[in-house]
């Protein structure tokens, strides 16, 4: 309550100021050098706003410069703010469709020690270890071609604040990157002892969990890996319709099994179509989404020989009676796949293993909390006790709760601590958000942005929160 009167005293200081010194724009900044006129310096060179993509990237953000202004400049240098002083906190912006803004200047491009700040890459598999602690940046159309199933909430709210589609290349990154290239190429040497098919990943809230999962799906679809990736793993367990099955005893979700099945299809159409199904056991129909069962029909469906994976998937999303069904059957199905390495993705994983939110649609009188591992679906896709590569990041943000160190169904040893940032870390991503005029260069120094990394405790939001009040 007290930081917006303060912002507006600071606000109007900031605008008496420009006025007294007459409104000279800033300099007109150089172009970029030809050898970086690369496809990310496509619309950045032509000094203007990038243009609206669509309505769906609009927004409002909240500004936290204390001068009271936007977070960005408009291309011709003039603040957004300047007139209208801190009353106007909420500015519209426009989520980015190209990765940089649309001035440039090369002087800001230039990280820790010197080092190059960007990296000019379309895959995340060239990186060493002593290559990590930069940044990597694609447009929003990019990142949405390679994980159309969604991006984590905490990846797309750096994206907005900072107005640049871009993610450092963290070392606690490429350990996860290298550790699956290991198990599915074992000449392949790296400083790992311990190589896992199966990993949890834990840590401290916006530490970077979500992050690091997309970026290693990202990774392992350019290697032209099949990835099952669910971004929301929540999602599963809430929402739509519960329908007790009287043979397996568990909770059919139709709703939630037809939207699985569309996800996965998005990005690996193609390639199901060229995957033969290997088991050909009838699937047992449930109740359909609203509609009931099946009246005077076989309670099951049989795939006919030659059937791929995307007819096995086609008949759960056309059939609301088999949609549990072929979801459970995929996951079997994916398990026997050789011609190519399957990795199954999952993000907010704790969710599936404390879920009371909703009670039992079918039994009023005796309504009790559900529990996740009496659902279908996500009893077919929790354990981690198999052979298959598995990845699965908790997320402290669900109001999950914290679960027990011993999870059921999953290795003991599968746990992984993911670390806040370094200290070199966050020297780079001060230098970054000086790049994105977060921090103003002419205010940035040693000492402040380490203050920034010990009031965080390395906390990747609290840090872009902190950034702004430099």
């Amino acid at each position: 309550m007290l930081l917006r009167p303060l912002l507006r005293r600071a606000a109007a200081a900031a605008a008496s100021a420009a006025a007294s010194s007459g409104g000279a724009r800033a300099p007109a900044l150089p172009d970029p050098p030809a050898a970086l006129a690369s496809r990310s310096y496509a619309k950045a060179k032509g000094g203007g706003k990038p243009a609206a993509s669509s309505t769906s990237n609009r927004g409002k953000v909240r500004a936290k410069d204390p001068r009271g202004v936007a977070s960005a400049d408009d291309a011709d240098g003039d603040d957004l703010g300047g007139g209208g002083g801190g009353d106007d906190l909420d500015a519209e912006f426009e989520m980015p469709t190209d990765p940089l803004p649309p001035t440039y200047d090369p002087a800001l491009d230039v990280g820790p020690g010197g080092r190059p700040l960007f990296a000019f890459t379309d895959t995340f598999g060239s990186f060493a270890h002593r290559n990590a602690n930069v940044y990597v940046d694609f447009t929003l159309d990019e990142w949405n071609a390679m994980l159309p199933e969604g991006l984590p909430a905490g990846m797309m709210k750096e994206f907005q604040e900072t107005r640049r589609c871009a993610v450092m290349v963290r070392k606690s990154f490429l350990d996860l990157r290298d550790n699956f290239r290991r198990i599915v190429d074992p000449a392949i040497t790296t400083n790992l002892k311990d190589i896992k098919k199966q990993i949890v990943l834990d840590g401290p809230r916006s530490c970077g969990k979500s992050i690091a999962l997309a970026m290693l799906v990202h990774w392992a679809r350019t290697e032209g890996w099949l990835v099952f990736y669910v971004p929301q793993g929540k999602d599963w367990t809430h929402g739509g319709f519960f329908y007790r099955n009287e043979y397996s005893d568990l909770f059919d979700t139709p709703v939630q099994a037809a939207k699985i099945l569309q996800d996965f299809l998005k990005y690996n159409e193609t390639r199901l179509q060229q995957l033969p199904c290997q088991n050909f056991e009838p699937i047992p129909l449930g109740e359909g989404a609203g509609v009931g069962k099946k009246k005077g029909a076989d309670d099951t469906v049989e795939m006919p020989e030659g059937s791929t994976l995307y007819d096995l998937i086609q008949t759960g999303i056309t059939d609301t009676h088999a949609s549990v069904g072929v979801v459970i059957r995929l996951r079997k199905e994916l398990s026997l796949v050789k011609d190519v390495p399957v990795l199954f993705a999952i993000d907010q994983y704790n969710s599936w293993f404390t879920f009371s939110d909703f009670q039992e649609p079918v039994t009023v009188r005796s309504c009790r909390p559900i529990h996740a591992k009496e659902l279908a679906t996500v009893n077919a896709y929790r354990s981690m006790l198999h052979n298959d590569m598995m990845v699965g990041a908790f997320s402290h943000s669900t109001a999950v709760g914290k679960l027990r160190e011993e999870l059921p169904d999953v290795p003991s040893d599968a746990r992984l601590m993911f670390p806040r940032y370094t200290l070199e870390e966050a020297e780079t991503v001060c230098h970054y958000y000086m790049r994105q005029k977060i921090i103003r260069r002419e205010s940035f120094s040693e000492e402040k942005w380490k203050k920034i990394y010990y009031l965080s405790n390395g906390n990747g939001s609290e840090m872009r929160w902190l950034a702004a009040f430099v």
